[in-house]
């Protein structure tokens, strides 16, 4: 028997007992349209950054956090640093409710400034684990 008559064989076996051939890829419930990879990233990053909002407006020593994160990266970058490192560390210059308005506000501006965020490390790992769950595609 020919390899061509082996599959041609387990193809009428697999059909015979109500397999069919996959061609293509068709999710098994319907996307939303409106809402995109991409959206649904940037609306995680809003939610993770609500969440740090929260959490160093009960304990504001948690903005030691994000500046001990900018100056590691000054190091890091300190040949060429980019324009968002002296950006931030303007930001975290000014009062509490301001940064905490400009980290949750669901703005593009907003948005492009959560792409290079220096809160990594104010939500412990539970907490993070939470929002992504909740945000799992």
């Amino acid at each position: 028997m020919t390899a061509a008559q082996r599959m041609r064989r387990m193809r009428e076996r697999r059909k015979g007992i109500g397999l069919h051939a996959v061609t293509r890829w068709e999710p098994r419930q319907p996307t939303i349209a409106a809402y995109s990879t991409h959206r649904l990233i940037e609306a995680r990053s809003l939610a993770m950054h609500a969440a740090v909002a929260r959490k160093i407006e009960r304990d504001p020593a948690l903005l030691a956090v994000p500046r001990r994160n900018l100056e590691r990266w000054a190091q890091r970058w300190s040949d060429q640093p980019p324009s968002w490192l002296h950006e931030w560390r303007a930001l975290l210059q000014r009062p509490w409710p301001e940064i905490a308005a400009i980290i949750t506000e669901p703005s593009e501006n907003g948005a492009r400034l959560r792409q290079s965020s220096p809160f990594a490390g104010v939500l412990t790992p539970g907490e993070r684990a939470r929002i992504y769950a909740a945000f799992a595609p």
